[in-house]
């Protein structure tokens, strides 16, 4: 698969993707909360919200797989208006069509595109001169995706989920985020190349980095999914819409945090460390009983889920050479998605029951924890034998 890019800096500025970035992650918030809630009035069922989003991350999936190679052709501005144009189309259709197969097609080729999005806008930010402008500017990719995706909860309340309007407003902010690479059309990096990943250099990389991607899309996948759902069967859509967005700054706000953690705590054992966490969470949801302690039980199981997927990567890139960083978190992202795939349909059946969603939660982070443990323990025998486990990713 083509995943690696090659890229210089001439005068690469970060304003152009973190503006873009903001207004696409207002709109993916309102979307991912409205597509749930939207279904019964337009006819459907509400059934069809976890197909929704499985086949949304499918498409996220194979995205992963083509649109570095797009980049690479084409260059970040062009193809951020490319993706940002297929993203609005498919918001149309679902606004014009209220068909189950309409929809999960126009969530496929959604995914797709949303992939390619987060390819050109990482890319275009990672590529600095200095540790320190990198570091400067995943700062801005984090406050920027999260703080426009909690803010996008806030659709629910101000436009509700019945009729074509929300998603009109939708499409509206996906327009938007085309104006700053559309206005401005210098300050891109330059693609000199692009290489290939071969499937068979995945085992060089440490397998609590694969495990703890894939269940950070087993719950990211589902929180986004059917979290809506879950929480409408006792509160308002504008109170789902607060709460969801709870949720999401949880995950905003861990963030400075997990950045100081990852370089003083073993990454198996941090990620095991925020497993506690989102149990601990899923307990105090459970009996909360004043809305303090059911925001303060969302606020952390966001924190905790959002936690995972950074130090995973983190953990992948440990030991890879400085040219492979690149594909060895892109294959980090196919992980992730494999999950995302996976958990909204395991977690829709799950919730036949009752607090079924908050149970497979619970299922993954208390599975994980296990591992997380057990592979601490594991490389600390091997390293007080003088073994390395981890090797370098040599593609």
């Amino acid at each position: 698969m083509q995943q690696t890019l090659d890229i210089r800096t001439d005068g690469n500025s970060p304003l152009v993707p973190v503006i873009s970035l903001s207004l696409f992650a207002v709109a993916s918030g309102f979307l991912m909360s409205l597509i749930p809630l939207a279904l019964e009035a337009r006819g459907m069922s509400v059934n069809l919200a976890s197909w929704l989003a499985s086949v949304f991350y499918a498409g996220l999936l194979g995205g992963a797989l083509i649109s570095a190679r797009i980049v690479g052709k084409i260059g970040h501005r062009t193809a951020l208006v490319g993706f940002l144009i297929a993203i609005v189309l498919t918001v149309a259709t679902m606004a014009l069509v209220a068909s189950p197969s309409m929809w999960l097609a126009s969530r496929f080729i959604a995914g797709v595109a949303v992939a390619g999005v987060f390819v050109v806008i990482e890319s275009w930010l990672l590529m600095a001169d200095t540790e320190k402008a990198r570091a400067k500017r995943l700062g801005l990719y984090m406050a920027s995706l999260y703080g426009g995706s909690a803010l996008g909860q806030l659709g629910i309340g101000f436009f509700g989920t019945e009729g074509a309007m929300p998603l009109i407003v939708v499409a509206g902010l996906f327009s938007a985020a085309m104006l700053p690479p559309l206005v401005y059309k210098k300050g891109q990096p330059r693609i000199t190349e692009h290489s290939s990943i071969h499937f068979s250099e995945m085992r060089n990389l440490p397998s609590a980095a694969y495990i703890g991607c894939i269940v950070s899309g087993l719950i990211l996948g589902s929180i986004y999914g059917l979290l809506p759902l879950d929480l409408e069967r006792q509160y308002s859509h504008n109170q789902v819409g607060m709460l969801m967005a709870v949720v999401i700054l949880g995950g905003m706000a861990v963030q400075p945090l997990v950045s100081w953690l990852n370089s003083r705590v073993e990454k198996a054992l941090l990620m095991a460390m925020f497993c506690l966490v989102g149990l601990l969470a899923i307990a105090m949801i459970e009996i909360a009983t004043v809305d303090a302690g059911l925001m303060s039980g969302l606020f952390l199981l966001g924190a905790a889920a959002f936690a995972l997927y950074p130090v995973a990567i983190t953990l992948a890139c440990r030991k890879v050479c400085e040219s492979k960083i690149v594909a060895a978190a892109e294959l980090m992202l196919l992980s992730y998605s494999v999950g995302s795939v996976i958990g909204p349909v395991v977690a829709g059946k799950a919730m036949n029951a009752d607090h079924g969603l908050m149970f497979y939660f619970a299922i993954c982070f208390a599975a994980t924890l296990i591992y997380m443990l057990v592979s601490t323990k594991r490389n600390r025998r091997r390293g007080a034998d003088g073994v390395d486990d981890a090797v370098s990713l040599d593609i």
